[in-house]
């Protein structure tokens, strides 16, 4: 990714304050939850993202903060990052394509997360928007890692990555949400959305046929 070129923190700042407000009007980020980033260098690895408490759906410039791969933050500030960075740091160290990670808690992808976990994944086939994640081909098929919901953050952040595929761009933790990225902010949200799209489509559908 040396190639790339990254946003500057107060662009990463805008941007994030733009999508924290897009998730809460969907209903996304309940109770001051999930968290959200954006790379900015890769030489070293240095990236914005959420501080810890903050509600995501109203972001303040002072909410948001400089971190690097070690989760030192860079930001002369009070705050610390999110609880959860150590995600962040694990998959933005990765050989994976991530300019932005978003993590947000929904009914959906809780629930698929939970009617799922014991299969360790949740399986999406033969559906259009598909093609957003990458997946052009007649009668795609992807399966979406689910990882448990550990309290120790740095072996969530290594469950995640350990489960993460490059051509399936997210992971679900179960009852508590999905972290999905993209090269940048524009792809990673594109992910998001069709995710949450066919975990609502998915969970319906089985609704409908248990009845």
């Amino acid at each position: 990714m040396s190639s790339t070129t990254y946003p500057s923190f107060d662009r990463a700042v805008d941007e994030l304050r733009r999508l924290g407000e897009d998730f809460g009007r969907n209903g996304w980020l309940p109770a001051t939850s999930g968290n959200l980033s954006i790379r900015l260098s890769d030489a070293p690895t240095t990236f914005a993202i959420s501080r810890s408490g903050a509600d995501k759906r109203n972001l303040q410039p002072e909410d948001v903060l400089e971190v690097d791969l070690t989760g030192k933050v860079l930001t002369d500030t009070p705050y610390k990052p999110s609880a959860e960075t150590t995600v962040h740091t694990a998959l933005y160290g990765s050989d994976l394509a991530c300019g932005c990670i978003l993590h947000v808690h929904t009914m959906f992808n809780n629930l698929a997360s939970q009617r799922h976990f014991a299969q360790g994944h949740v399986t999406l086939v033969d559906h259009e928007l598909l093609k957003a994640l990458g997946h052009w081909h007649e009668g795609a098929r992807i399966t979406v890692p689910i990882v448990g919901n550990f309290a120790d953050l740095q072996r969530l952040g290594e469950a995640v990555l350990d489960a993460a595929k490059a051509d399936v761009p997210g992971v679900l933790v179960r009852n508590h949400g999905i972290y999905a990225w993209g090269e940048d902010a524009f792809a990673a949200r594109r992910h998001l959305e069709a995710f949450e799209f066919l975990f609502e489509y998915d969970t319906r559908l089985r609704e409908l046929r248990e009845r």
